[in-house]
């Protein structure tokens, strides 16, 4: 079966068009278990109470416990939906139920269970297991493998998860973070998972005792360091990547960065750098610094929206040149 990530899974979610048997694998439990969770948005809220289980088999060690744990899953998998197109049943440490670590006839008896569900799951359930560290070495992993879609956690694939990983490790740890804080982390490390984590250790340690993690806790945390070039953003419009500007220009704004002093950097830029360009391209870029000066003057818009929009018109300027 495929082998995916968990914003695909994610948008599968959105889209209520799951697969019907994943295994969520990863080292990090707070990940997983936040995927996991998050299945049961297949279901209206007022009828996940009737159609959303959840099996813990961390504690089927022996064999009349893994064959009882079988049962149950496999039950309640069959069981069909009330007044919802889906029922989801998560099965948490799964580990032991795929790969116990004993082998019995009875431990066997149940991975043919397993197996026979596999091979004709119901149309309308959703089954999810939740793995650490599973034994590639076992029969139910083989076996699983056939038949789930396999997904890859912990992974930070863009900037948009990377802010959803920081808000989901500090809502674990029993706070709420502003959307400017959690942006402020993410923008610092990307999807550097290890350096992130390292971040919001250290944010929740300084953060003890309040409730909500606010933008001054990052700023004091991750925005020094943050900002280690001031010309990055320039030196990416120059490089025609947009996308790196935009995040250099978010790092400069979140730190607290005046909009008019960004302009006439951007300024500068213009001044200095695009005469050796074609006319066109100096041209079309003397207008938007023009015409941003005036907005921002004028109060025209979100100054953020309007730097943005004029970091996208000068790297794309920058490309246009080749």
């Amino acid at each position: 079966m495929p082998l995916t990530n968990a914003a695909a899974v994610r948008k599968q979610i959105r889209a209520r068009q799951p697969d019907r048997i994943y295994l969520l694998q990863g080292d990090d439990p707070v990940e997983t278990s936040a995927l996991a969770s998050e299945f049961a948005d297949l279901v209206d809220e007022d009828l996940q109470a009737f159609n959303v289980e959840r099996v813990h088999a961390g504690e089927m060690t022996t064999g009349d416990r893994l064959a009882a744990g079988v049962a149950s899953v496999i039950g309640a998998a069959r069981t069909l939906p009330m007044m919802s197109p889906w029922r989801v049943v998560i099965v948490a440490q799964a580990d032991a139920l795929l790969g116990p670590k004993r082998e019995s006839e009875a431990a066997s008896r149940a991975v043919d269970e397993l197996e026979g569900y596999f091979r004709n799951p119901e149309a309308q359930t959703v089954l999810v297991f939740v793995s650490e560290s599973l034994d590639k070495r076992s029969r139910g992993y083989k076996l699983i493998v056939k038949h789930a879609t396999l997904v890859e956690c912990g992974a930070i694939d863009d900037q948009a998860d990377a802010e959803r990983w920081v808000r989901t490790r500090v809502t674990a740890a029993g706070l709420q973070i502003e959307p400017a804080a959690a942006r402020l982390l993410a923008l610092r490390r990307g999807t550097e998972v290890k350096k992130l984590r390292g971040d919001v250790d250290r944010l929740l340690l300084y953060a003890w005792g309040q409730k909500t993690v606010t933008i001054d806790d990052a700023r004091q945390v991750a925005g020094p360091a943050a900002l280690q070039d001031d010309w990055a953003m320039t030196n990416a419009i120059e490089a025609g990547r947009s996308g790196e500007a935009l995040r250099q220009l978010a790092l400069l704004l979140d730190a607290g960065a005046v909009p008019e002093k960004i302009l006439g950097q951007l300024g500068w830029l213009v001044r200095s750098k695009f005469p050796a360009y074609s006319a066109s391209s100096l041209t079309t870029a003397v207008d938007a610094l023009f015409r941003t000066d005036l907005d921002l003057k004028r109060s025209n818009g979100d100054p953020r929206i309007l730097l943005e929009r004029l970091v996208v018109e000068l790297s794309a300027g920058k490309r246009a040149r080749f």
